[in-house]
């Protein structure tokens, strides 16, 4: 089970660090990453991270605004998004993709992102 924290409603060039919780055993997983969903859009992949080696990779839509860590020992990993804008305002998901799955089987229920202008 994941759960999202984190977002709401900030200005434009603000920041916010999303945080992604597991709370079942992770020696199964591969991948975590997130996603997000504005609305009238299809979703589309921000970033992720694996748990066994490897770093971080972001989409380049974000490169250079977010990134993504990790606190193995919380079992939680993160998104920090900087120099928010208007257009970064959407749902934000975390998914897990377990070893040798193609996709994202279990997903979070998101958290809201607003940015003002």
């Amino acid at each position: 089970q994941l759960v999202e924290s984190g977002g709401g409603l900030v200005q434009a060039g603000a920041s916010l660090r999303l945080s992604c919780a597991a709370s079942g055993r992770t020696e199964y997983l591969d991948v975590t990453a997130w996603f997000r969903q504005a609305p009238g859009k299809e979703r589309e992949f921000v970033g992720g991270m694996r748990w066994r080696g490897g770093g971080p990779s972001v989409a380049d839509s974000v490169k250079g605004r977010f990134t993504i860590s990790r606190d193995i020992a919380k079992k939680t990993t993160y998104l920090q998004m900087n120099s928010l804008e208007p257009d970064y305002r959407a749902v934000y998901y975390c998914a897990d993709q377990r070893l040798g799955a193609n996709t994202y089987d279990s997903w979070g229920r998101g958290t809201q992102v607003t940015v003002s202008s």
